[in-house]
């Protein structure tokens, strides 16, 4: 059985610099793990005894940690993990990896958070195509009654998922009731789902195109120029996903015309400079700060996760989610 720390009651508890963790027994390995200050009750209140867990903070020294949850995009601890040579594991909140993979010390293990945030992103989305179909998001930003521009309706839709993973299906599950026609795109082809050389010829279908592929080689600018040409006049651009899947000048160049319209939580670069001219272009309807999947609900299901992982470690149990297995996996 592995050991745990949490913060604990006053009565037991001994407030240090990483925040209040519970005494350990002596004779038994200690293992530490680090995490954010929001999921540190969470994760503390599932673990067993014999793991220090420890707030992450500017004076925590993260070489003396096993089992790493670090925040999503955060510089200063991304930028010292290749000299980690203690660290087993790193449980990331979000689905995505891309930010954290190329830093990791060789023996570590990578997990994603895949499936904790597909309901806040898939109800973002069901709310972007709403907006766009709707007027609401064109509408919301007038000053003057205007009657002259026709809604559409969201039932006579074809959208098109460009990585139809766990997000896309509850994306789709939420779309079903509506009636829009749903057109997946997967790594390969298989079942129901086209594979990637297809996509040039599905893109003039779609009446609404949305992005939700993991960023990869195989990925990066995937919507270029010739995918944005493809799309028919009038069509939607949604992306969930990360802002380098997608051209920003091309994507630029054609709302500024009129001819594209589009959502968006992520672009590239991020944060988007206020003084670029991808904000001020006509068929951008909405960008938001990469907040899709940050609803309360989606942070809890990942903390929970986060803890669940971290009582499989110290049990010495399979771990979900594993996008990188390190060399030398150190489980109890």
């Amino acid at each position: 059985m592995c050991a745990t720390t949490t913060r604990g009651d006053p009565e037991r508890a001994a407030d240090g610099a990483f925040g209040s963790v519970r005494e350990v027994s002596s004779d038994r390995a200690v293992r530490r793990a680090a995490v954010p200050a929001a999921v540190v009750d969470i994760v503390g209140g599932r673990v067993g005894e014999n793991v220090e867990i420890v707030t992450l903070a500017d004076d925590l020294d993260l070489e003396t940690i096993d089992f790493l949850v670090p925040p999503a995009g955060e510089r200063d601890v991304v930028g010292v993990l290749p000299r980690l040579i203690r660290l087993s594991v790193v449980q990331v909140l979000s689905a995505g990896t891309d930010w954290i993979e190329d830093h990791l010390p060789p023996q570590a293990t990578l997990c994603n958070a895949r499936g904790a945030r597909d309901r806040p992103v898939a109800e973002w989305i069901l709310g972007a195509l709403l907006g766009a179909s709707t007027g609401l998001l064109a509408f919301s930003g007038a000053t003057r009654w205007d009657r002259s521009r026709q809604l559409e309706d969201l039932e006579n839709w074809a959208v098109l998922v460009v990585g139809m993973g766990s997000i896309g299906r509850e994306r789709a599950r939420y779309l079903g009731p509506i009636g829009t026609r749903v057109i997946g795109v997967g790594s390969h082809a298989h079942d129901d789902l086209h594979g990637p050389d297809e996509l040039a010829e599905l893109l003039p279908q779609a009446d609404a195109v949305v992005v939700l592929a993991p960023l990869s080689d195989a990925t990066r600018g995937l919507i270029g120029g010739e995918a944005l040409r493809r799309m028919r006049d009038g069509a939607l651009l949604v992306n969930a996903a990360r802002g380098a899947i997608v051209d920003t000048d091309a994507l630029t160049a054609e709302l500024s015309s009129g001819r594209l319209q589009a959502v968006l939580d992520v672009v590239d670069p991020e944060p988007l400079p206020e003084t670029h001219p991808l904000w001020q272009a006509q068929g951008l309807l909405c960008l938001t700060p990469h907040i899709a999947g940050d609803s309360p609900a989606g942070h809890a299901r990942a903390a929970e996760l986060a803890a669940d992982q971290l009582v499989r470690w110290c049990r010495g149990e399979e771990l979900l989610n594993v996008m990188r297995r390190g060399l030398n996996r150190n489980n109890p």
